[in-house]
C-alpha cells in the first residue's frame, strides 16, 4: 500500500479524476455517467481505507503495550487490520447491525476513529476471533457523540477515550477466552498510555457483568440507541479502580 503521508499521488489523482467525470458526456447514455460516478466512489474510499490503515498502524506503534500474551496483539501491520475490518463486517452482517455500523467498503469496516485507535485482536490458530478498540479523544472526537456529548467529562479530565468495536465471532457462554484476553488487553493499554477516562456503550441486559468491573458509572441511558433496536447504557469506566472479581477472571 501506498504511504499517504508521504506520497500524496493518489489524493492528486483523485482530484484530476473527479474534476474529468464530474463533467457529464452529453452524448452518452445517463447509464454511462452513473457507472462513472460510481467508479469515482469506490476509487475515494480505496483513498480512505489506504489513509486509515497507514495512520492506525503509525498510531499503534506508539502504543506501549506490555504483553505477555501470545494471542492477543495491537494492529501494526495492514494485513492485520484488513482481517480486524473483515471480522467487524462479518459479525455486524450476521448480528443486522449493518444500519448502525455500516461497512465503508463492502466487506470491511472502518471509519475515521480507527486513526486515533489503540486496535487489539484475539488470534489463534492464524484466525483472528476478537477484537476492540480504544479510541484517545482527538479533533474527530468520539463516536457516541453523535448521541451524547462528552464535552463535561473533557472538562474534568486531561484525556478521554471511548471503548467500541468489541466483536466476537462466536458467542459462548461465560466469560469465552477472546472477551478475557482483549478486555484483559484494554486494562494494560489504559495504564501504561496517557488515559484517564473511558467510555463505552453497552447493551442493559449486559450491565450486571459489567457492574463486576468495577470502576464504572452510569452516565446516559436510552431506550433505542441509533439503529441498534435495543436500551444501552453509555458508562465511564476507570481501568484503574477495577474489582478483585476483574483481576482474577481478566488479569491472571
Amino acid at each position: 500500500m501506498f504511504n499517504i503521508n508521504k506520497n500524496n499521488t493518489l489524493e492528486v489523482l483523485q482530484q484530476l479524476v473527479e474534476n474529468n467525470i464530474s463533467q457529464k458526456l452529453s452524448y452518452m447514455p445517463e447509464s454511462f455517467n452513473e457507472q462513472q460516478k460510481g467508479a469515482i466512489e469506490l476509487f475515494r474510499k480505496r483513498i480512505f481505507l489506504e489513509k486509515i490503515v497507514d495512520e492506525s498502524i503509525a498510531f499503534n506503534k506508539k502504543i506501549i503495550f506490555p504483553n505477555e500474551n501470545k494471542n492477543i496483539h495491537l494492529a501494526t501491520t495492514a494485513e492485520s487490520l484488513v482481517e480486524v475490518f473483515k471480522l467487524r463486517s462479518d459479525v455486524y452482517s450476521s448480528l443486522n447491525y449493518q444500519d448502525e455500523f455500516p461497512d465503508t467498503i463492502e466487506g470491511l469496516n472502518f471509519d475515521k476513529y480507527d486513526s486515533n485507535a489503540a486496535i487489539l485482536f484475539y488470534k489463534v490458530d492464524k484466525q483472528i476471533t476478537g477484537t476492540t478498540r480504544l479510541i484517545f479523544d482527538s479533533t474527530n472526537k468520539l463516536p457516541s457523540e453523535d448521541k451524547f456529548s462528552f464535552n463535561n467529562q473533557r472538562d474534568k479530565y486531561n484525556t478521554i477515550g471511548e471503548l467500541s468495536r468489541l466483536i466476537v465471532r462466536k458467542n459462548t457462554k461465560g466469560l469465552g477466552l477472546e472477551f478475557k484476553n482483549i478486555m484483559g488487553g484494554i486494562y494494560h493499554i489504559f495504564i501504561n498510555n496517557d488515559i484517564d477516562i473511558t467510555f463505552l456503550a453497552i447493551i442493559k441486559e449486559h450491565y450486571k457483568l459489567y457492574t463486576k468491573f468495577g470502576g464504572s458509572e452510569i452516565i446516559f441511558n436510552s431506550d433505542n440507541y441509533g439503529n441498534l433496536g435495543h436500551p444501552v447504557y453509555i458508562l465511564s469506566w476507570d481501568p484503574s479502580k477495577v474489582s478483585p472479581f476483574f483481576k482474577k477472571a481478566f488479569l491472571k
